[in-house]
């Protein structure tokens, strides 16, 4: 999914630099919990993406104000 898009892949590698390559399980818990509504389920790929593009928006205005 994030293979395919060349523009996300210095985001992806700056999120797994900050959450690490597996991210802690109680933090992904309490995401999915209010993301999903369940603790057990599975970030959807489209929801990556989305998360990863909202990244590097958020990256591209604040590192305009400094």
């Amino acid at each position: 999914m994030v293979a395919r898009r060349p523009n996300l892949w210095f985001t992806a590698v700056r999120a797994v630099k900050r959450f690490g390559l597996v991210p802690d399980i109680n933090y992904m818990r309490f995401r999915m919990l209010t993301m999903y509504g369940d603790a057990q389920a599975q970030p959807q790929s489209d929801d990556l993406l989305a998360y990863l593009r909202w990244c590097k928006d958020y990256q591209g205005r604040v590192g305009k104000l400094f």
